[in-house]
């Protein structure tokens, strides 16, 4: 039987993105390494177990989880010899059958202290125990701030100290916060377990003080070892610093299960589920379903099956604004809304085409009316990605894009419905606000391996600026020839697009994890079940919106 054209593509694009998986888990397992086998085996030596590995014994088997910012420092700080995943190991899973975010720093990377990136990520996960009233564990092992960044992670409002503010905001806010002293715990760092509800200290491995032996003796003259100064035998039965000594990191870890096994029920915010029902559609056909040439159309209804319960959508206004798919499903049973870029070819009423991934006047203003509709039945907001920003040009201008945009962005910025943000593939420009990018505050947001985020892409952005250099060396007086010309561009397009890469937005904490396709699922489940935590604390109001 011979191969459809159709078939054909499917198993191209099938190819290409299983290659970028394999990058993915490539990279996962360089991540998951930390600072090395040598040092991993030197924590052993010690009796302590690694990060990941405390978590794996913390957290209920066979249970869902997810880990946020895995990528977090790729690629950064290589001149102090790399950070991998930020120093700190950040997971959203179950203890003793509830949901919590754990925190765990990483003491095989430069002995857990902190970089400006580790802020960053402690301070996401402080975010989200936030956002979703999720109950929040540290697994404190940290030598506190690298002091040769110190000027880039203590003094300003995100830097260090924002870490003890959310602490005592948790805290007021009825949010329970464990913390666990199973290394070194220094400095400022000493104030996050003690500010937290309950804490912990490992005996012989756990200490805490605000300043170490060394700096005690140079600073007042006192001759002191660090156990005498904060160990566990100290905080526990001297100071009162700490509310419980374990003898190791299992026995501490399994104090914490039981707990976080008593912790009463919250209010919840009401989202609608009913019993779960699987896709029709295999999750991994999503491979063969995107296009890995990104000029090329598709049907976003086709992936969306292949996400959804039961494989079905009620879309809203199917016949208008057809750029953009709204539609209500429900994914793991829970009811959501889908606000989806279409890149499939279409023509408006008067039968003229229009381009894929383009947000119009229509498509805008059916999504801003879609998303006000979700507020107003209490369903949580899915946006599926792939855009490259709003329709430009004399017709859309004169027809007022600006203002059907802002309506858009108004609606969207403004909702008190979570939302979760899954970047396919392309989010540019202004179409990354419209569609839920990190600034405007989605509950998680991820990408595929596919996934871009840049103000253009690299082609365009090099075409752009080539122009802008050309001129400015021709008005110096320089010739320059076509060959001169294409060494430019392709400096200035690879430079862009290593910074449109997922694994660029990752490392910086633009996106909360780079995952498979067929996980986006359970993504979305588990977000909107960590979501629904935490009623909304106000009503929906858009403010003013010039229709």
């Amino acid at each position: 039987m011979a191969i459809s054209q159709k078939d054909l593509e499917f198993n191209m694009n099938e190819d290409q993105m299983r290659l970028k998986i394999s990058k993915l888990e490539s990279e996962l397992s360089k991540v998951y390494e930390g600072g090395g086998k040598k040092r991993i085996e030197k924590l052993h030596e010690k009796g302590k177990l690694t990060a990941r590995e405390r978590i794996d014994l913390l957290l209920d088997i066979d249970a869902e989880r997810l880990e946020i910012a895995a990528f977090a420092g790729l690629g950064m700080y290589e001149e102090h010899g790399g950070c991998p995943s930020g120093g700190v190991v950040v997971v959203i899973g179950y203890i003793s059958g509830k949901q919590c975010i754990v925190v765990a720093n990483d003491a095989t990377v430069k002995a857990g202290a902190w970089f400006p990136i580790t802020a960053k990520k402690n301070l996401r996960a402080q975010e989200i125990a936030m956002e979703n009233r999720l109950p929040i564990i540290y697994l404190v092992d940290s030598a506190g701030v690298y002091l040769p960044m110190q000027d880039e992670i203590f003094p300003d409002k995100e830097h260090f100290g924002r870490i003890f503010r959310n602490n005592a905001m948790m805290s007021s806010m009825g949010i329970v916060q464990i913390a666990a002293v199973m290394g070194s715990c220094v400095a400022g760092g000493a104030y996050l377990p003690i500010m937290s509800d309950e804490s912990l200290i490992v005996n012989k491995t756990g200490t805490i003080f605000l300043a170490g032996s060394y700096l005690v003796k140079a600073a007042i003259g006192e001759t002191i070892d660090n156990e005498a100064l904060g160990g566990a035998l100290t905080h526990t039965e001297i100071s009162g610093v700490c509310d419980y000594k374990t003898e190791n990191d299992q026995e501490c870890l399994e104090t914490i299960r039981d707990l976080v096994g008593k912790i009463g029920k919250s209010e919840e915010a009401g989202f609608d589920r009913t019993k779960a029902l699987n896709p029709l559609r295999a999750a991994k056909d999503i491979y063969g379903l995107l296009p890995s040439n990104r000029a090329k159309p598709y049907d976003v209804r086709e992936i969306i099956s292949c996400i959804v319960d039961d494989s079905k959508i009620t879309e809203y206004k199917a016949d208008y604004g057809k750029t953009m798919v709204c539609a209500y499903a429900r994914i793991d049973g829970w009811s959501v809304g889908i606000v989806a870029n279409q890149r499939e070819v279409v023509k408006n009423g008067k039968n003229e085409m229009q381009l894929g991934g383009v947000i119009y006047n229509d498509s805008a203003d059916k999504s801003a009316r879609f998303i006000m509709n979700c507020n107003q039945k209490n369903i949580p907001l899915v946006f599926l990605t792939d855009v490259t920003g709003f329709m430009v040009g004399s017709k859309s201008e004169h027809s007022g894009i600006i203002k059907d945009g802002a309506k858009m962005v108004n609606a969207m910025a403004n909702s008190v419905v979570p939302k979760f943000s899954i970047i396919m593939g392309n989010s540019y420009g202004a179409g990354n606000y419209a569609m839920c990018g990190k600034a405007y505050d989605p509950r998680l947001i991820v990408g595929w391996p596919t996934a871009e985020i840049a103000v253009m892409s690299g082609a365009a952005a090099a075409k752009t600026l080539l122009q802008i250099e050309v001129a400015s060396l021709k008005a110096r007086g320089e010739e320059i020839t076509k060959e001169k010309e294409d060494e430019i561009y392709n400096k200035i397009k690879d430079k862009y697009d290593s910074q449109i890469s997922p694994y660029y937005a990752a490392s910086r904490l633009w996106i909360d994890a780079i995952i498979d396709p067929k996980e986006t699922r359970k993504l979305i489940s588990i977000g909107i079940e960590m979501a629904n935590h935490k009623k909304a604390e106000k009503a929906y109001n858009v403010g003013v919106i010039q229709v």
